[in-house]
């Protein structure tokens, strides 16, 4: 069935469910629900008792962040990426800056479209590979038109000024608070994925709670790099933010040829 013989009533509720989705997985991220932390007697290691809510966070099979170790090379189909310059909608919820992405902006991998949500920011980054730590990570958060979420990591390591950054950290809000909406500066998301687009996919979790499982990760090898002042200025809102890796549980990851 086409949308164009769709009743009125169903387009509607279609539309509205969908942009229901995109909220939630906006504000999964945001400081909503019980209080948590990175540190102390609400930090990571309690999560799953500070709420039922948050009983995934503890009891979870399927958690991220993980140690990326020992992947199976794959043919794995290729991310096609079509982001594209949006407004700059950003906001610090109390455990990141996170910046909010106007709709149109999407992936492609095989075949399934995911649509961008949002992307925010961890110091330092909460992925590893075979041990190794980095500076920072983006991760670029999309839900596909049935529910299904994806994440994009995007590892930063110091070297050169990355621009993205740059017209983005001139508005970084120190102070946890409403969403500030700045039409008149825009930022390509696109700018902040490395040349090589080669990656690291497996299934995990949201890394916050709730810490939602089932959503497919996307690592790109290659890290993006940003200058050491850059890293520090995210440093000074937020010296850690970053839950510590998770068990594995037999999980297979695989790595692009």
């Amino acid at each position: 069935m086409t949308p164009s013989i769709l009743r009125p009533a169903a387009l509607i509720f279609g539309v509205a469910a969908f942009a229901a989705l995109v909220v939630n997985v906006s504000i999964a991220q945001e400081h909503v629900g019980p209080h948590w932390t990175y540190e102390g007697k609400e930090g990571p290691d309690h999560w799953g008792e500070l709420d039922k809510t948050f009983s995934t966070c503890q009891q979870g099979h399927r958690q991220s962040p993980i140690d990326i170790r020992g992947a199976t090379p794959a043919a794995l189909p290729p991310i096609q990426f079509a982001y594209h310059p949006a407004p700059l909608h950003i906001l610090n919820n109390g455990h990141t800056i996170q910046v909010n992405y106007a709709p149109g902006s999407f992936i492609t991998v095989a075949d399934k479209r995911y649509q961008l949500t949002q992307f925010h920011f961890h110091h330092p980054a909460e992925e590893r590979i075979d041990g190794k730590g980095f500076e920072m990570v983006a991760h670029l958060v999309h839900t596909a038109a049935d529910g299904a979420l994806a994440v994009v990591a995007v590892l930063l390591d110091p070297g050169a000024e990355d621009p993205v950054l740059a017209s983005i950290w001139r508005h970084l809000p120190a102070h946890e608070g409403p969403e500030q909406t700045l039409e008149n500066v825009q930022v390509d998301v696109s700018g902040l994925l490395p040349q090589d687009h080669g990656y690291y996919t497996f299934t995990g979790s949201l890394t916050t709670p709730p810490c939602t499982e089932n959503v497919t990760w996307f690592v790109l090898k290659t890290p993006k790099r940003i200058s050491k002042s850059q890293a520090d200025a995210f440093g000074k809102i937020y010296p850690r933010d970053s839950r510590p890796t998770q068990p594995l549980y037999g999980r297979e990851v695989l790595v692009s040829k």
